[in-house]
């Protein structure tokens, strides 16, 4: 493999990461936080050893330190070996457009056979491991020809096959009242549909509500629901046993109280606009385009990230729960706490010394600031809280993030993210001073993270809070699995030189921030390292290395031009 800093580039090997841990820590560190906790190097490392080993469900207490941490990097091997398969069969999709096919949707209909083959490209282009089927479920309404009522094309991977039949079997035309059989419809897409792909996707397009008056008071022939008996409840429940996620393209508001129905069953899902958009049929075309890469990204990440279809719906409805809006600052009380950050690191040889963080002192700040009581955001690990530090007033707002699953009085975990963070800011300076020796000005930055610890709770409290970016389009660019969201050359020859810059030891990949004119401004990335027994769960080692640099990204032209200059630094 071409290194690119030529024969100065690092050529070492990480001494540490097969070693005993409590033999590296020589000289205990300590200090002291909110008042009376004390942590030092040694606590700090048996909680994380111990967060390793319920996240692997193996128990290791009959085994001293030196055997827990072989056996933990074993049992971490085999798990990260059945999570890639996991990973691999999630690239497989089942793609399935359900489609209101009345005469209202003519426009729409011509879009999806204008768009899959576009669709297809697109996401062969910059993610040529994801494979997925088409398949086609439109309906009408039950007093439209009982020929034509339903019509189901069931999966292939022929997009051709879908675009011809799109092409010839399918118009727009029929309807009678305002709702349709949409309920039928999406029955119909569940049920006689070959789903076999490990990712299942269901697009339901439509501009208008099934029929019942608890979805419409317009015009309606079958006011007390569908005559069938089919119900929301029971056409969902079985769309969720089936490990189906769905998303609905939204064209207009009478479908308002379907969406508010549905999410009360299966929680939140994602809504696309698919408006009409005047006399350009082209705008319409790259919406559904975007739309349907969306959903396949967001869906295959959520395949891969969360163990299982449960836990996606459980995330589904806790979205349910957030509040996107800022609260009434003034009827919430000020809060005291203190700030910690580690000193950042100052060279390679501090990163790949796995006991650096651990034997590090902090910063401690106090801080006076006000916190939501609720949150307006959540992922599937951490939910995200609005705050600002009342010292600088309200233009100093920040974002407050609390993980799920760590009890009250745990900090390992959220010092484990800063160092993560303070890793990911010394390689992005590092290749930001080689891209300004190729002439490249955008840079990669990544937001300072801390430790804010609650000193007015009963117990202590701990979150990790960093500065919130008002007015900013958030976006996700790429994922831990390796799949590339929205391709940007620099970011990904950000994740090439992490690699290289490190010779082999780590990538830092999951990049999802803000783009702005000059920079990117990234937060929460995760780290592949060839150490097991760094950066938690989310790190697969080599396996994920592989992933997410060797196995599908071919170098971009930054990558070529770091090489043939041997950009060292």
């Amino acid at each position: 493999m071409l290194n690119w800093f030529g024969k100065s580039g690092f050529n070492r090997k990480n001494s540490n990461s097969n070693q005993v841990r409590d033999s590296l820590i020589s000289n205990v560190s300590s200090v002291t936080i909110c008042g009376s906790d004390t942590l030092d190097s040694n606590k700090l490392l048996k909680e994380r050893l111990k967060r390793y080993e319920n996240e692997t469900a193996r128990i290791t207490s009959k085994f001293i330190l030196t055997d827990k941490t072989s056996y933990l990097r074993k049992s971490r091997e085999n798990d990260i070996s059945k999570k890639i398969i996991n990973i691999e069969n999630s690239m497989n999709v089942d793609l399935c457009f359900v489609l209101d096919c009345t005469g209202s949707m003519e426009s729409h209909i011509t879009a999806a056979k204008d768009h899959i083959l576009k669709v297809a490209a697109y996401v062969n282009q910059n993610n040529s491991n994801i494979k997925f089927c088409v398949g086609f479920c439109g309906y009408r309404d039950y007093s439209d020809d009982i020929n034509e009522h339903l019509q189901i094309f069931d999966f292939t991977n022929s997009y051709e096959k879908f675009k011809t039949y799109i092409t010839s079997k399918v118009t727009a035309k029929g309807g009678d009242d305002i709702p349709e059989d949409v309920l039928g419809g999406l029955n119909a897409a569940i049920t006689r549909m070959t789903w076999s792909n490990a990712t299942r996707i269901l697009i339901h397009i439509g501009d208008a509500p099934p029929h019942g008056r608890n979805y419409t008071r317009d015009y309606d022939k079958y006011p007390k629901g569908d005559p069938k008996g089919l119900t929301a409840k029971r056409v969902l429940r079985r769309m969720q046993s089936n490990k189906i996620l769905y998303h609905f393209g939204k064209i207009n508001y009478s479908t308002d109280t379907m969406i508010n129905n549905f999410r009360e069953i299966i929680g939140d899902f994602p809504i696309f606009n698919l408006k009409k958009t005047g006399g350009d049929p082209a705008r319409l075309i790259n919406k559904f385009c975007n739309a349907t890469c969306s959903a396949i990204f967001s869906s295959v990440m959520l395949t891969t990230t969360l163990k299982n279809t449960k836990s996606i719906y459980s995330l589904q409805k806790e979205k349910l729960q957030i509040n996107p809006r800022e609260p009434d600052w003034s009827t919430l009380s000020i809060k005291s706490g203190e700030l910690l950050s580690y000193l950042l690191p100052n060279s390679l040889d501090e990163i790949m010394d796995d006991c650096y963080f651990f034997n590090s002192n902090f910063t401690i700040q106090e801080i006076s600031f006000k916190l939501a009581p609720q949150p307006f955001s959540v992922g599937a690990e951490r939910y995200a809280y609005f705050a600002f530090d009342t010292d600088l007033g309200q233009n100093e707002k920040l974002v407050v993030k609390k993980y799920h699953d760590v009890k009250s009085g745990s900090i390992e975990r959220y010092l484990e993210s800063v160092e993560v963070s303070s890793i990911a800011h010394f390689l992005a300076t590092k290749f930001n001073l080689a891209t300004e020796k190729i002439n490249i000005k955008k840079k990669v930055k990544f937001i300072d993270v801390k430790v804010l610890c609650d000193k007015t709770e009963s117990s202590t409290v701990y979150y990790s809070v960093e500065k919130y970016f008002s007015d900013a389009k958030f976006k996700r660019f790429n994922v831990n699995s390796g799949i590339i969201t929205e391709f940007h050359s620099i970011l990904e020859a950000f994740a090439h030189f992490t690699y290289q810059y490190t010779d082999g030891y780590l990538v830092v990949y999951d990049l999802q921030g803000v783009d702005l004119e000059n920079e990117f401004l990234l937060t929460d990335p995760a780290i592949h390292c060839n150490d097991l027994l760094r950066f938690g769960i989310t790190n697969l080692g080599i396996k994920g290395i592989q992933l997410c640099f060797l196995a599908n990204h071919k170098c971009n032209n930054i990558c070529e031009k770091l090489m043939l200059n041997e950009v060292v630094i």
